[in-house]
């Protein structure tokens, strides 16, 4: 009866607030918060903002996030380009005349039906995917009803130029962007981007970018979080044309930090093609003058060889550093028998000791050593929910500001804000973790007010944050060239 008794006070109780906020919806959150605590219901539930853990968490990333002390001036980036056309999935499908279906993965698309499998596999799943579109005329008619599709959006696209117009907005920044820069693409580039006149041409390379929203469906078909799904017929950057332009243009621009991205292009050209051009690329990159530090930004693959080449051609070990995200690890781990790659696919949030491991095992395996004439020392590792930098100790400074700028930017950039917009962004990250799963790891409680998490491995040191993920994103493409390239921005290299 006392138990009824409490209830029903409470209740009361409860009906009153209630009143005095519908009478007084000025009345200060404190007063509130007190007169539900008098409830003894426990404490209210922190509003979004300064106090909540999103708001204490990019405070804290704000004065932690420090520009290194000596900073890059020159940054040449290549070197693939192209135009991104950005519209509904669904939409798209149902312009075509497509119906809703069974989805089915595609390592390559021949036809509309094949799009439409490969689409609904990968929003099934709302993982982000790329494909290439082997028939052309096929893939141009697509092209021109997406473009002229209403509420379609044109943007820079590919990772070079994403790269590139990131750095730009540093107005104390030189950008150098080699690659096939045609007139559409031209004039959505910033001013601060220079293309030299050898990679210009005269017809744009589209890609289409086929959106969907978080819980957003289609038939029986919903979409467990927001992405994006990729595909062209590109030829130019399939076949890595602009590399030479690139390295060339080098000795006059002399930058001191160089970007490039494109690998993964390759994967429509055939076997003999790919293992040609990987060695010129092995060429380009030794070209490159020593002590100018080379980043390599990956990106979505299906192709196991063409990532075990990229691997065991020793292009790793020709890079300083490297970018890439929860797929494209897993994808090298199963393609160079690493760590963990019994696994098929992630399950929900990547395993952060799972994800260490692999890391640890690239940079022991391909890295920089006393025994191995190796330039790897660095990788930045972003998936939705957290960020890792991983780095061999010695070699770079400042790292602690570069991954909390990367996350930072994540959770600015989808949801197209100045700063940080705690209403608008949640934490996803996982509140405890062990770092290792293959060796002696340590358990970790993740504190918002200290959100970079350090811990050491055998001479490689880890840098771990939480990214605030926007709950509503504008737009999810190219989230990860603006991560690399803040990460780098942030960075700073140890001349040796």
């Amino acid at each position: 009866m006392a138990l009824w008794r409490a209830s029903a006070y409470a209740g009361f109780l409860a009906l009153a607030v209630g009143c005095v906020f519908l009478l007084d919806p000025q009345l200060p959150g404190s007063a509130l918060r007190s007169l539900w605590s008098s409830l003894q219901l426990g404490p209210a539930p922190a509003p979004p903002g300064p106090g909540s853990p999103e708001g204490r968490l990019a405070a804290a990333w704000d004065a932690l996030i420090v520009r290194p002390a000596r900073r890059w001036r020159r940054v040449a980036v290549g070197v693939n380009a192209c135009v991104d056309v950005v519209l509904s999935g669904v939409k798209l499908l149902q312009a075509l005349g497509l119906n809703p279906g069974n989805g089915k993965d595609h390592t390559e698309l021949r036809s509309r039906n094949d799009l439409k499998e490969a689409f609904i596999h990968f929003m099934g799943k709302g993982a982000a995917a790329e494909r290439f579109f082997s028939d052309k005329e096929t893939f141009h008619n697509i092209a021109q009803i997406a473009s002229e599709f209403p509420g379609a959006q044109h943007y820079v696209g590919g990772n070079a130029a994403l790269i590139g117009q990131k750095f730009a907005a540093n107005s104390d920044l030189k950008v150098l962007l080699c690659g096939p820069v045609g007139p559409k693409l031209h004039e959505l580039l910033d001013d601060n981007v220079f293309v030299p006149p050898e990679s210009l041409q005269e017809v744009d390379e589209f890609h289409l970018i086929l959106e969907y929203q978080a819980g957003e469906e289609w038939g029986q078909l919903k979409a467990p979080h927001a992405n994006r799904f990729i595909f062209s017929h590109d030829l130019s950057n399939g076949a890595m044309n602009m590399l030479e332009v690139f390295v060339s243009s080098l000795e006059e621009f002399q930058p001191d930090l160089v970007v490039l991205s494109g690998l993964h292009m390759m994967e429509g050209q055939s076997k003999e093609f790919q293992r040609k051009r990987l060695l010129e690329v092995m060429t380009s990159i030794s070209d490159i003058p020593t002590g100018i530090p080379v980043h390599l930004e990956l990106a979505s693959m299906t192709n196991r060889e063409l990532m075990s080449s990229i691997v065991h051609q020793q292009v790793f070990s020709a890079v300083t550093s490297l970018g890439l995200n929860e797929q494209e690890l897993l994808f090298l781990s199963q393609s160079a028998s690493g760590p963990h790659s019994s696994l098929s696919s992630w399950t929900g949030v990547p395993d952060v000791g799972m994800v260490s491991d692999i890391l640890f095992w690239i940079l022991k395996e391909h890295g920089k050593s006393e025994s191995r004439a190796s330039d790897l020392t660095r990788i930045h590792f972003h998936t939705l929910a957290y960020h890792i930098l991983a780095t061999v100790d010695g070699h770079w400074a400042n790292q602690l500001a570069a991954v909390a700028a990367g996350a930072r930017v994540a959770g600015t950039q989808a949801c197209a804000t100045e700063t940080i917009d705690t209403r608008r962004v949640s934490l996803k990250a996982p509140r405890e973790f062990m770092t290792s799963r293959s060796a002696a790891g340590s358990r970790v409680m993740l504190n918002p007010n200290e959100p970079v998490v350090e811990w050491h491995r055998e001479g490689v040191s880890f840098h771990f944050t939480p990214v605030l993920v926007c709950k509503d994103p504008v737009r999810t493409v190219g989230l990860g060239d603006a991560i690399s390239a803040e990460g780098l921005f942030y960075s700073e290299v140890h001349s040796h």
